[in-house]
């Protein structure tokens, strides 16, 4: 019996993060011949994580340009994913989340009647819009894939509720297994300001803000809510925020928080480098998903700037507050926790719903087990 080919497909600097250390485990089992192939729909950002796990991709669809949109990025994906999958032939392409690259990789493998495992499978919110267009892509993928390996049981139960149940995995988010590589106390920063920063006696806070859904008016009121802030804890706090490449966000940024001593916008981190500062950090203010994830696993709260979140085992441990997009609102929650050392104390506890360090292994074995390699399901993971 020969080896299973299996070939992992991801595009943008998150993905990148969350697949590094499933593209490492792969490589280290005798049972698989891995591939991995990037579409580069974030060239630099992308880069940078390949460059810190020392991962050599076989195939570059290279497929970046500037203010590239979703129909542009998707066309790219599938016509060059076609060529990839005819000259290597897969047994499993694994995809992960929710991006463009993600739906294309799934649909691309479909069109050549190609097995699809969709890793952080059953993240839902239930509006099609929110997030855009990251809600209705998973729904697809889940449609399209066979293998499902959702983080949480909570995941498990949403694609029960749409009727997927074969294939199902709870595994952990692969995000844990690779901080578990990334966050260590002798860390130097790239950025010298970083460096420098007084994380005992100040307060710093980690900012990021770049979701489409957040554009106009969204955004304008985040912004506004973090000028307002930094003027209001000017002696107190520090505001660190990797602004994203889009234009959108980087003109957004600039012309409101430009000038404030205590606001340092700096260029986009690599992923050793923000999991290193949220773990020195305050707390995080975010709309992404994935540092919904990381933060919590580090202890540190988070306020997620967004309406919603399809990440509610955090809200519901306690460690994540949705703080929505309105000034006010965002003030408020914000200086409660800068304020009252008790209100912080009960959303720092350490607790980690996402995972235990091992969901690269589960998603090894469950592909083993689903192709007939072993007679043995791997261990579920359980959420504290």
């Amino acid at each position: 019996m020969g080896k299973l080919k299996v070939m992992t497909i991801f595009g943008t600097r998150p993905e990148a993060i969350k697949m590094a250390p499933l593209v490492k485990e792969l490589e280290s089992r005798p049972e698989f011949e891995s591939y991995c192939c990037v579409t580069a729909q974030h060239r630099q950002m992308l880069d940078t994580v390949l460059d810190i796990f020392h991962i050599k991709p076989q195939f570059d669809l290279d497929i970046m340009e500037d203010r590239q949109t979703l129909s542009t990025i998707t066309s790219k994906c599938l016509l060059g994913l076609e060529e990839v999958f005819q000259q290597v032939r897969p047994d499993l392409v694994l995809v992960h989340g929710d991006t463009s690259t993600t739906f294309a990789g799934a649909l691309a493998a479909f069109y050549q009647q190609i097995s699809v495992g969709h890793v952080e499978a059953g993240l839902r919110t239930g509006d099609k819009y929110s997030p855009f267009p990251e809600e209705m892509n998973r729904s697809m993928v889940g449609r399209l894939a066979d293998l499902h390996f959702c983080p949480t049981e909570t995941n498990r139960r949403n694609l029960a509720a749409e009727g997927i149940a074969r294939g199902v995995f709870v595994t952990g988010n692969t995000v844990i297994d690779a901080l578990g590589t990334t966050v260590r106390r002798d860390f130097q920063f790239t950025t010298p300001a970083l460096n420098h920063l007084d994380y005992q006696e100040k307060k710093v806070i980690v900012v990021t803000c770049h979701r489409r859904e957040n554009y106009g008016e969204p955004m304008e009121q985040i912004m506004n809510a973090l000028r307002r802030l930094a003027l209001a804890y000017e002696n107190e706090i520090e505001l660190v925020y990797p602004v994203h490449l889009s234009p959108v966000v980087q003109d957004s940024a600039h012309s409101h928080l430009d000038g404030l001593d205590n606001v340092h916008l700096v260029e986009p981190l690599t992923a050793d480098e923000m999991h290193n500062l949220m773990a020195r950090s305050y707390m995080v203010m975010t709309d992404s998903g994935g540092l919904q994830e990381e933060a919590p696993a580090l202890g540190k709260p988070v306020l997620v700037l967004r309406r919603e979140t399809e990440r509610p085992e955090a809200v519901a441990a306690g460690t994540v507050r949705i703080a929505g997009t309105g000034e006010l609102d965002i003030f408020a929650m914000a200086s409660e926790l800068i304020d009252s050392p008790a209100a912080y104390a009960v959303m720092a506890r350490a607790v980690n719903p996402y995972g235990d360090g091992r969901a690269c292994r589960r998603i090894a074995d469950g592909i083993l087990y689903y192709f007939g390699r072993t007679d043995r399901p791997p261990e579920m993971f359980k959420n504290r």
